[in-house]
């Protein structure tokens, strides 16, 4: 009963409010998805004075809801992809780790990345028409936008990847040298699909692969 007048009484008092913000949606026209990330954070901020957003606004048939919700997505599956770009460009791999859990957390992370990738380029089509009607960016959902950037950070991935392989050859005595070396193979034939080739880097980490296990035969 009391969240119910609070709802009410937002509903009374708050009309001047939510015509004003109302109006911000309705005429946000951002070039760059960054700043439809921070508009997004600041209209949350916003509502969150309201006792309860949803039933509230359903009282205001101005309330331009169909934009607002198009913006969130847009704003947040966004962040989440940047989060996971900037987690997998920072990595760094301690050797300290044990190997096998050390590869563990980068095969997890490469998962992450490529289900992040996946579920971009699934909505792509359908996203990208409704934020084009709604004056919402869509261009960073484009091979060039974030995906360039999340494939660049798998490359630094399996590069990461081959060098702690290569010193686990290396240093362990007691490895089995074969198993490690598929691992190591198949890690980065993965990541060359995925990113349709391998930088200078990764050529390298590669090629030292190649080269222990002619040796090994």
């Amino acid at each position: 009963m009391i969240v119910f007048q609070q709802i009410k009484s937002d509903v009374e008092n708050q009309g001047e409010f939510i015509s004003f913000l109302a109006r911000e949606v309705q005429n946000a026209a951002y070039k760059e998805i960054a700043d439809v990330e921070e508009f997004v954070k600041w209209l949350d901020g916003e509502l969150s004075y309201l006792i309860d957003e949803r039933a509230v606004l359903k009282h205001f048939p101005n309330w331009p809801e169909k934009k607002a919700d198009a913006m969130r997505e847009a704003a947040f599956t966004y962040r989440d992809l940047k989060n996971l770009e900037a987690e997998a460009s920072s990595f760094h791999d301690d050797r300290r780790v044990a190997t096998p859990m050390a590869l563990k957390r980068m095969q997890a992370l490469q998962d992450k990345i490529e289900q992040g990738i996946h579920n971009t380029e699934k909505i792509r089509d359908s996203a990208s028409g409704r934020y084009k009607d709604l004056m919402i960016p869509w261009d960073w959902m484009l091979d060039s936008g974030i995906i360039s950037q999340l494939k660049a950070a798998s490359l630094k991935l399996a590069k990461e990847y081959m060098n702690r392989i290569m010193n686990a050859l290396k240093s362990d005595p007691f490895v089995n040298d074969e198993e490690l070396l598929l691992q190591g193979v198949r890690f980065a034939f993965r990541i060359h699909q995925l990113a349709g080739g391998f930088d200078e880097g990764c050529r390298k980490a590669f090629q030292e692969l190649k080269t222990y296990t002619s040796k090994s035969e």
